[in-house]
């Protein structure tokens, strides 16, 4: 008996859990999300993991009044990581019709993914990005050029996701029927 108090519970909650699917133009038509006002309401997510880095170099030259060269060099790395699964919403519409979306508040602090070519019904938002850059590929996040790290994280696989739950309800009347007599 209280093996069952414990499993009916957990049962309830894996039912009522929603499950992350790719959001494609087929997801896009199938709800009808054909404007800037019904994007907005829709939570999307990452697949997969990107590493944004930056690295700032100031080097210095100078002599001391008693003749010594001295080289004075600082350098300031940052890195940005947006981690497989992190919750994002839809910002703008791209000048290609690709889907702006931000994970967090400041001026130009979104990634662009575009509707990507391999099959036309089910085409995956994929990240937005030249990975041919010479220097490895590069994107403006927040005013900042950033360099994508392609070791760490799986940003050439990262794609749009959105959370999808299958409502089902069904109505049951059971009628007795009696039988005729004559």
């Amino acid at each position: 008996m209280k093996f069952s108090y414990f499993f009916l519970p957990l049962g309830m909650f894996l039912l009522s859990c929603a499950t992350q699917v790719p959001y494609t133009n087929q997801v896009r038509d199938e709800f009808n999300l054909d404007t800037e006002e019904k994007l907005g309401k829709v939570q999307f997510f990452i697949s997969h993991t990107i590493v944004m880095d930056e690295e700032v170099k100031n080097e210095n030259s100078t002599t001391t009044n008693n003749g010594t060269l001295i080289n004075s060099s600082n350098t300031k790395k940052e890195s940005v990581i947006i981690q497989a699964g992190t919750p994002c919403v839809f910002d703008s519409y791209g000048p290609k019709g690709e889907l702006n979306v931000r994970f967090e508040t400041g001026e130009g602090r979104t990634l662009s993914f575009y509707a990507d070519a391999k099959s036309v019904s089910a085409r995956r938002y994929v990240f937005n990005v030249d990975w041919n850059q010479q220097g490895g590929p590069k994107i403006k996040y927040g005013g900042v050029t950033y360099r994508i790290d392609l070791l760490r994280g799986t940003p050439r696989n990262a794609y749009l996701k959105v959370a999808r739950r299958k409502l089902e309800k069904v109505k049951r009347k059971d009628r007795f029927v009696r039988g005729l007599k004559v």
